[in-house]
């Protein structure tokens, strides 16, 4: 009698990658769901990334979710060249997010994780020729190392990457996109994510200050701006340990499940 097939079930995706992927998708899914309760969400655009250690290839959201749908098994794998290599919902992703991310993850391949914004805020300063100004304690964790990029339509050209990545330069950490909206990296999720909760509170700030009309704004003094900088981005500052927990935690409170 012959042998009954049975389908072979395959792997889940936790089964199926290295711990260390494992855990830069917890981390990446949980920063989606932290947007989400920040409301840095604008419908199913936008996007965040995250290389995978040891090599060319980054996490991203599928094209199609919210972003608080978003867990650690559904991120897609895509290559260097755009490639999908694992996409277990089968959505593909979003065209301008590879423009952007695999702009930064190559002109920086020392950032681990991207972040990009549509923030109300974030656009409302993006479009005021004054830029980012040292105006609040927000401001100075990231103001002194925010660059710009024009505008110059939806990112889907492949050759804007080159302009995008000379306007980033080797050292920002933060662009602002002229009309567009906000972008943070870091060389953790944790750290882009904590630049972009600074840089979208500090324009907040902006937009509110301004309303009581420009005269009525005080800008700090460069000594002073370039004091709080300095203090900000200490070595060893607390915060730098104890915020990506906490923030975890309030996840876990609300029942997210970010970590499936």
């Amino acid at each position: 009698m012959s042998a009954i097939l049975k389908p072979r079930k395959s792997k889940s995706v936790r089964e199926r990658v290295s711990k260390e992927e494992w855990s830069l998708r917890v981390d990446l899914a949980a920063a989606y769901h932290l947007a989400a309760f920040f409301k840095w969400t604008d419908l199913i655009y936008t996007h965040f990334s995250a290389r995978l250690p040891g090599h060319h290839e980054f996490l991203i959201n599928p094209y199609g979710l919210m972003f608080e749908e978003i867990t650690a098994s559904n991120l897609i794998r895509i290559g260097h060249d755009g490639k999908v290599l694992d996409d277990p919902l089968g959505l593909g992703y979003n065209e301008a997010g590879f423009v952007i991310h695999g702009c930064v993850h190559e002109a920086r391949p020392e950032a681990e994780c991207v972040i990009h914004t549509h923030t109300r805020a974030g656009v409302a300063v993006s479009a005021m020729k004054c830029g980012l100004l040292p105006i609040s304690q927000h401001a100075m964790r990231v103001q002194r190392q925010v660059s710009y990029h024009d505008y110059e339509g939806v990112a889907l050209d492949m050759d804007e990457r080159t302009r995008m990545a000379k306007d980033l330069g080797r050292t920002s950490k933060a662009m602002i996109l002229r009309n567009h909206g906000l972008l943070t990296l870091g060389e953790s999720v944790r750290e882009a994510f904590e630049l972009m909760y600074y840089l979208d509170c500090a324009c907040q700030i902006q937009v509110d200050a301004m309303a009581g009309g420009m005269d009525n704004v005080l800008q700090m003094s460069k000594q002073a701006g370039d004091n709080a900088a300095k203090q900000l981005e200490r070595p060893g500052r607390p915060a730098s340990h104890k915020d990506w927990p906490a923030l975890l935690r309030l996840l876990e409170r609300r029942g997210n499940k970010y970590a499936s």
